[in-house]
């Protein structure tokens, strides 16, 4: 039977992917409608993914005998300043995501709920990659300054795909 306590901090869990979701599903609209295709291909990817994050928790609730309350989420931002400031946002978001990972584990030690604790470490390599992700798109925005973004839009998925294999 799962712990109330961290029954509960799942379920703030589930909001946070379901909203990350939202986020990089905005942000991939944005991108799309201003012609940045490899771009947009990438938020796609990173807001299905998201996606699987939350069925992934709302499953493990279920499945140890808790509730999993299915939140409303709040709307994201729907305008950006460009693609630069929007990746700050996305390396900005997913260090949220990993200080919120990291509450989890915490209650889960605080409550001796090891079962729960060995289960979210997957979480706590995925947020690690999920950084390493963000910052190397960062530091290839940062080595174009303020250089034209077609070919960065067009090697975009190759980034995420590297990523996947290392």
């Amino acid at each position: 039977m799962l712990n109330k306590k961290v029954e509960e901090i799942l379920n703030v869990q589930v909001e946070k992917e379901g909203y990350s979701s939202n986020l990089y599903l905005a942000m991939a609209s944005w991108a799309e409608s201003r012609g940045y295709e490899g771009i947009a291909k990438w938020l796609y990817a990173q807001a299905e993914e998201e996606r699987e994050h939350m069925l992934k928790i709302i499953a493990y609730i279920n499945e140890r005998g808790g509730r999993t309350i299915i939140p409303a989420f709040a709307k994201p931002p729907v305008d950006y300043t460009g693609v630069k400031p929007m990746f700050d946002q996305v390396l900005e978001h997913e260090q949220y995501v990993t200080a919120s990972i990291n509450e989890i584990v915490t209650v889960c030690m605080q409550e001796k709920d090891y079962t729960t604790h060995n289960w979210v470490q997957w979480f706590v390599t995925e947020q690690i990659e999920e950084e390493a992700s963000a910052n190397n798109i960062l530091d290839k925005l940062n080595l174009l300054g303020d250089g034209p973004l077609y070919l960065f839009d067009r090697d975009i998925l190759t980034l995420r795909s590297e990523e996947s294999q290392g």
